[in-house]
C-alpha cells in the first residue's frame, strides 16, 4: 500500500507540474513572439548623430529615439542613412548626473535595419557623458 500511495503522489506531482507550466507563459508569449534577446522600453528624446569612417566623422543628422533596449536603438532620422553605416548616436538622457548636470548617452554601432525613415541600430558600445555647455 505504502507503494501505491507514492505512485499517486508522484501521478499527481506530475499533473500539477503539467498544469503550472501549460498556464506559464514563456519568454516568446510575454514578449508577443518577439525574437529579439533584451527587453525595449519607449524612449523618446532627441538624438544627433554621425556618420564613422576611417578619413573623419562630421555630424549628419538629427532625430528622436522611438525605443530603446541594451543592444539597440530604434530612431527616426532626417537623413536617409544605408544598413551597414557605422553610427555614433548621442541621446539626450532624462536624468541628470547629481540631479542638475544633463547627460548624454553616447552609442557607437550600426544600422542593422531600415525602414521609412525609421532605422535600428545595434550598439556595440556607449557611454554616458556629461553634455556640453550644461551650467554648473
Amino acid at each position: 500500500m505504502g507503494d501505491s500511495g507514492n505512485t499517486e503522489e508522484n501521478e499527481m506531482r506530475l499533473q500539477a507540474t503539467a498544469m503550472v507550466t501549460e498556464q506559464t507563459p514563456n519568454r516568446a508569449q510575454i514578449r508577443g513572439r518577439e525574437k529579439r534577446s533584451s527587453i525595449r522600453f519607449p524612449l523618446v528624446r532627441d538624438v544627433r548623430f554621425k556618420r564613422l569612417s576611417m578619413r573623419n566623422s562630421v555630424e549628419i543628422g538629427r532625430g528622436q529615439t522611438i525605443d530603446i533596449s541594451s543592444k539597440g536603438v530604434y530612431f527616426t532620422s532626417d537623413v536617409s542613412l544605408s544598413v551597414g553605416e557605422r553610427l555614433e548616436l548621442s541621446i539626450n538622457w532624462p536624468a541628470q548626473l547629481d540631479q542638475k548636470l544633463p547627460l548624454q548617452l553616447v552609442t557607437l554601432g550600426r544600422i542593422v535595419r531600415s525602414d521609412s525613415g525609421r532605422y535600428a541600430m545595434a550598439i556595440e558600445r556607449y557611454e554616458f557623458r556629461t553634455m556640453r555647455g550644461a551650467q554648473h
